[in-house]
C-alpha cells in the first residue's frame, strides 16, 4: 500500500513538472512613431506639441539653404550645435500673437538666412535644452 501511494505521489509530482503556465509575449517597443517633421516655413518649436514658430522666434543659423535645420525629435544639426532664439515668441513665456499654420509657406519678404531686426536671447540645442543667453542681433 505504501508502494501505491509512493507512485501515485511521483505521478502527481511529474505531472506538475510537465504541465506548464499558458506562454504569453510581450511586445516591448522601444521607441516613438513620430512621423514627419511639421511643414512649417520659419521652423517649429522644440517642445510638445511642436507647433509652427513665428519669423523672428529663430536666428538665422537655425537655417542652412534655407531650409530649417530641425529642432525636438527632427533636429538635423551637428553634436555641438547652439543657436540663438527669441523666447519672447515662445507661447511658454507668453506669446499669444500670430503665427504660421503647417502647410503655410514663408513670405517672400521674410528672409531666413538673416532675420532682420532679430534679438536672439536663449541659445538653445535643438533637443529642447536652453543654454546660456546672451543677446545677438
Amino acid at each position: 500500500m505504501n508502494r501505491l501511494k509512493y507512485l501515485a505521489l511521483v505521478a502527481v509530482v511529474g505531472m506538475c513538472f510537465t504541465v506548464s503556465a499558458p506562454k504569453t509575449e510581450a511586445q516591448i517597443r522601444v521607441g516613438i512613431d513620430i512621423g514627419a517633421a511639421p511643414a512649417c516655413p520659419y521652423g517649429y518649436y522644440d517642445t510638445t506639441p511642436y507647433g509652427c514658430a513665428p519669423y523672428g522666434y529663430y536666428g538665422p543659423e537655425w537655417f542652412s539653404g534655407g531650409a530649417f535645420v530641425g529642432a525636438g525629435p527632427w533636429f538635423h544639426g551637428p553634436e555641438t550645435f547652439h543657436g540663438h532664439v527669441n523666447n519672447r515668441f515662445h507661447p511658454d513665456h507668453g506669446y499669444r500673437g500670430p503665427a504660421p499654420r503647417v502647410g503655410d509657406k514663408p513670405e517672400p519678404s521674410k528672409r531666413l538666412d538673416k532675420v532682420a531686426k532679430f534679438k536672439g536671447n536663449e541659445v538653445r540645442d535643438g533637443r529642447g535644452h536652453a543654454g546660456g543667453g546672451g543677446e545677438k542681433r
